[in-house]
């Protein structure tokens, strides 16, 4: 299994479109056995989760993200995890202990409303999540 982290050096980018690269981390029986850094090659509707499906990847963390790329990743089989924030390596070791935690989507695209993680309730809770699924 491949997560792709949207980072800014060390840490989480607040929105996967616009963060300067992804932290590709490979994952094998639960724990992270590599990681890569992959610049973004730029923002345009349905490109990204091409880009990431192509390089394998079965699952994005980010800061935020709109509903249509969600749509899009999820279309792509790639699951979505939203509202993380912090070191790349304490996230992505959080997740993996299943322990992540995450509250809403920093993007809002200056639309005057904010689009949620993928929970969904809007509330501001923080909320666990963990396992893309599979260990490879």
């Amino acid at each position: 299994m491949k997560i792709a982290v949207a980072s800014d050096g060390s840490a989480v980018s607040p929105h996967f479109g616009h963060c300067p690269e992804f932290a590709i981390v490979t994952v094998e029986d639960g724990k992270a056995v590599d990681s890569t850094v992959l610049s973004n090659p730029g923002h345009r509707p349905d490109f990204l989760p091409q880009f990431l499906f192509e390089h394998g990847v079965s699952c994005i963390i980010a800061g935020g993200m709109g509903p249509r790329a969600q749509q899009h990743f999820t279309a792509k089989g790639i699951k979505t995890v939203i509202g993380a924030a912090g070191n790349v390596d304490d996230v992505v070791k959080a997740y993996l202990a299943e322990s992540l935690e995450v509250g809403e989507s920093a993007c809002d695209h200056g639309h005057g409303h904010e689009h949620h993680g993928e929970c969904g309730d809007g509330h501001g809770e923080t909320h666990r999540h963990g396992g893309c699924g599979g260990s490879n």
